[in-house]
């Protein structure tokens, strides 16, 4: 029996809608917080002296430690408690966030941002479970999906929105702030409305955790360290070895562990090995997109951080609208067609970026956003089924938490080499232009500055391409998958998790 309909613990109240505030209220907390950032950008490099290839930082600190440790988190919760781990994750994130706000140097605020990647690792996969626990099989349940699926879709927008709400009438420290009040409800609430599940048996892979973010984190840390000095300094080059031999760690404990993170039986599907490819080159190509036309349309367009936030939601929503219709016509057109689409329409958004110039209009950016958003929304579900089909339940959400990790971690690696690739390209722009003999004026360097984003976007439309080509060849999925994959189990990937 479920705990839903039989024993509930004295000191619970069953209070379903109550529980539902609580999970994707949380849920609504980690997923926008990929984006309310974003737009803040602009205003905390002034603030805080942030360097271009320091400021990523600021985005790929929570992607890598929230996409590398998503497995590990749903794990905690398996073995510690679905509710207790969903309480400890909200409260890491919560007091990471009110550090953030605290933040008086790059340093600290890099290392909160991580922090926050931390919690969300935990609170997010368990509150995804918890949903399964707390209500019931049939309609209760299917809305309460609903509503968390809804709050995963809407927390770019909202993060989008608020974010520069904040940032252009308060300050941007509530950006971090805002989590505070939100977390510290959540865990006055959790225990009195939120059913707890019984512990199972088992053994966490901690050391594969370690290698695997330490690995990452080595390898993005030289990436954007060459952006400021040469491939060859010793600031790139040993993390470069670092990260090599730790992510050979993280294989060599996978191989050997009883109960391993992320078990590499999961990659002996071609089309489920296919899928994790492909969505992490659309996360490497798509992810720096944002930080990329932020800085671009606050700095260049003096846009407010309000407005820029504005100019992001038409593509958040063309996401979930692509999302949705896709996953409703799944059924009958099947698998191949919307991953064959979908990387088009986006190497066409990438191609189009790579044409701006310092006067672009934003109707000529919406157009490309757009049709990003289009193709990604047409990717998100049926890589998500194709990850899922044929799996065994137990597995079902490590492999769905796979497409997210993929997503994520890619996002983060795509930001380290474009940055770097358009801070060199801008660089290189500025310097010859000046050996030419023409002045450093504010106009040259907007110019070096667009033709180093325009570099960047021509390498994310190869980057999609290559994502292209990987479904072309790699994925092979009969039509029928598309109904049957979508009962497997697990979650769907959170396409704004991406920004």
């Amino acid at each position: 029996m479920t705990p839903t309909t039989a024993q509930v613990p004295s000191h619970v109240h069953r209070r379903p809608g109550l529980a539902l505030v609580v999970i994707s209220c949380a849920q609504l907390m980690v997923i926008l917080d990929a984006t309310i950032v974003n737009v803040a950008l602009p205003t905390i490099r002034r603030s805080l002296g942030f360097s271009t290839a320091n400021l990523e930082w600021l985005v790929t600190a929570y992607a890598l430690t929230f996409g590398g440790l998503l497995l590990f988190g749903g794990r905690t919760g398996d073995l510690y408690g679905k509710r207790r781990m969903f309480m400890v994750g909200i409260a890491i994130f919560a007091g990471a966030s009110l550090l953030g706000g605290l933040a008086q140097d790059q340093a600290w605020l890099i290392i909160t941002r991580g922090l926050q990647g931390v919690g969300g690792a935990i609170a997010s996969p368990t509150a995804l479970s918890l949903i399964a626990i707390n209500f019931a099989e049939g309609p209760e349940r299917n809305r309460a999906m609903g509503v968390y699926s809804a709050m995963s879709g809407a927390g770019g927008a909202i993060g989008l929105l608020l974010g520069g709400v904040l940032t252009s009438y308060v300050s941007w420290r509530w950006i971090f702030f805002v989590n505070v009040p939100i977390g510290a409800l959540g865990l006055i609430l959790a225990p009195r409305v939120l059913v707890e599940a019984e512990p199972k048996p088992g053994r966490l892979d901690t050391p594969g955790a370690i290698t695997a973010t330490a690995g990452m984190l080595s390898l993005v840390y030289g990436l954007t360290h060459a952006a400021d000095h040469s491939w060859g300094s010793a600031g790139t080059v040993v993390p470069l070895i670092a990260a090599g031999v730790l992510l050979a760690a993280f294989i060599w404990v996978e191989l050997r562990a009883d109960a391993p993170l992320m078990p590499l039986s999961i990659f002996e599907s071609r089309n489920r090995s296919g899928v994790y490819a492909m969505m992490l080159f659309l996360g490497m190509a798509v992810f720096s997109m944002f930080f990329f036309l932020t800085l671009y349309l606050q700095n260049i367009h003096h846009y407010s951080a309000v407005r820029t936030g504005l100019g992001f939601v038409p593509m958040t929503f063309g996401i979930m609208f692509a999302a949705i219709v896709t996953s409703r016509w799944l059924a009958r057109i099947g698998i191949r067609i919307p991953l064959l689409v979908g990387p088009v329409f986006a190497l066409a958004g990438l191609l189009w970026l790579t044409q701006l110039t310092p006067s672009t209009s934003y109707g000529f950016i919406l157009a490309p956003l757009l049709l990003l958003a289009l193709g990604m929304g047409q990717c998100f579900v049926p890589l998500t089924v194709t990850a899922v089909s044929g799996v065994a339940p137990e597995e079902a959400g490590i492999a769905s938490a796979l497409v997210n990790t993929g997503q994520q971690v890619g996002g983060a690696l795509g930001l380290a080499v474009l940055g770097t690739i358009a801070i060199s390209s801008a660089r290189h722009y500025a310097t010859s232009a000046i050996q030419a003999g023409h002045a450093p004026t504010t106009a040259l360097l907007n110019a070096a500055q667009v033709h180093g984003d325009s570099a960047a976007f021509m390498v994310a439309s190869i980057m999609m391409g290559v994502a292209l080509l990987i479904s072309i060849v790699a994925i092979r999925v009969p039509k029928d998958v598309a109904v049957q994959g979508g009962h497997a189990g697990g979650a769907p990937a959170t396409p704004v998790a991406a920004g």
